[in-house]
């Protein structure tokens, strides 16, 4: 879905902007293609970069964006897909919630979702504790 329309090329502009100022970096360095990746590939990376950084993130009518990201940090972490919790963990941190909030998050977590899965995240949110404190 190469596209030469400007309005999308915006929206995509606009999605990697918030990506950064939510994540402290920009996506780019994980959007490039990869050896033996499929034409599309480019096509769901810029569909899921829009979705989640150009429709959803901006959405604080209702939910704000700290409270949006420590929802997310608890999605992240119940599923178990650890590589998306440091982000999500980093824009949680960036977005005004404490170290203190996050790991109540993760009792939570324990009670409903299991202890092992809680453990398992909470190490990444060590991880991304140590790094926020040095930098």
């Amino acid at each position: 879905m190469t596209t030469d329309d400007p309005a999308a090329d915006a929206a995509y502009a606009a999605a990697l902007d918030t990506a950064e100022r939510l994540l402290g970096f920009r996506l780019e360095r994980f959007l490039g293609a990869t050896p033996g990746e499929p034409a599309n590939g480019a096509d769901f990376k810029r569909i899921a970069t829009i979705h989640a950084f150009g429709d959803v993130w901006p959405r604080t009518e209702h939910l704000d964006t700290r409270t949006r990201a420590l929802v997310s940090v608890t999605i992240a972490a119940t599923l178990g897909v650890l590589e998306p919790l440091r982000g999500q963990l980093r824009i949680a941190l960036t977005s005004g919630a404490t170290k203190e909030e996050i790991v109540e998050v993760f009792l939570q977590i324990a009670a409903y979702a299991g202890v092992a899965r809680a453990f398992d995240g909470y190490q990444v949110a060590a991880q991304v504790f140590e790094e926020d404190s040095h930098g």
